[in-house]
């Protein structure tokens, strides 16, 4: 009798490049989350951060093998090239962060107090979380989009440059609720208006490139890109001076951090991360603006 399962299947999903490295995530994620979940332990936010990330990284990419070995993804309404780009861009930012915060926050050298076996638990879990991020990083390399390509816009330097915009934003939000006294002078609320703004059309920007629904617009979406990201570069140079200026200037703020002030609940400790990452989001919109120049993109792929 005549097989009719092998056309519904696409066998390339698991064997080709990506698709081993989208395997080793699956294991590398499974392993991780089970060492801590079982002996290596985890508390207060950090560990609760870092068990969301390998958990939702996991369950995302067992969904993709899944719609792309059934062939599956052709029934959603998404742009699949782009969710997939976009996914592994933000797994690879969140799974580095967490493989940074778990060994800072849960590892050490002794076993007192809590024990070898647990202290083990955690090395290893520790070296997966590595390996997670390492994998993730190849799926990115190996999906962006080449010179001259005509490709999903999420795979585009451009585009993953969005993704990682968004994630240091999320940085910024998270100093600022952190009693960063933004709320003093206008000119920092202006900052924070700047930071705002930004964030919610960069992630709007992914959206619509996401669900496939840039060529339902009234107008050219990669125009209309462009001149955001030329917009989000003056917007964030005034934040990168005013920002500084009125944290750390003697006449507004302190040029030196408090020496009375506690550590992890310093008002300046937030300003500096503050200010160090809206430099590190300035020059990142200007790498999108200079790219942006330079792509040819496709929102249907």
């Amino acid at each position: 009798m005549e097989s009719t399962g092998g056309p519904y299947l696409n066998t390339a999903a698991v064997t080709s490049p990506v698709g081993i490295a989208r395997l080793l995530q699956m294991t590398f994620g499974c392993a991780t989350f089970s060492l801590v979940a079982h002996q290596g332990g985890f508390s207060a936010a950090y560990g609760t951060f870092c068990m969301f990330v390998w958990t939702f990284c996991f369950a995302v990419t067992v969904f993709i093998i899944a719609c792309e070995f059934t062939r599956l993804h052709s029934c959603l309404s998404l742009s699949w090239g782009n969710f997939t780009a976009a996914f592994a861009m933000l797994a690879t930012l969140m799974s580095i962060t967490a493989a940074v915060i778990y060994p800072l926050y849960f590892v050490q050298v002794g076993c007192y107090p809590i024990g070898c076996q647990v202290r083990d638990f955690r090395i290893a879990a520790s070296v997966f979380a590595g390996l997670l991020f390492v994998t993730y990083a190849a799926e990115v390399f190996l999906t962006r989009a080449k010179p001259g390509q005509v490709t999903s816009y999420m795979a585009t330097v451009s585009g993953l440059l969005k993704i990682v915009q968004a994630f240091v934003a999320c940085i910024i939000f998270g100093a600022l609720v952190n009693d960063s006294q933004y709320g003093k002078y206008v000119a920092t609320q202006w900052c924070v208006a700047v930071y705002s703004f930004c964030f919610v059309v960069t992630v709007v920007v992914v959206a619509f490139s996401v669900t496939g629904k840039t060529a339902l617009l009234w107008f050219p979406f990669e125009r209309s890109v462009v001149i955001y990201t030329f917009g989000a570069v003056l917007l964030y140079a005034s934040a990168a001076v005013i920002w500084p200026v009125f944290c750390f200037d003697s006449k507004y703020g302190s040029p030196r951090r408090p020496g009375l002030c506690a550590k992890g609940k310093c008002p300046w400790d937030s300003q500096l991360v503050i200010a160090i990452f809206t430099y590190v989001n300035l020059l990142l919109y200007v790498l999108d603006l200079a790219y942006s120049q330079r792509i040819r993109f496709v929102s249907h792929i």
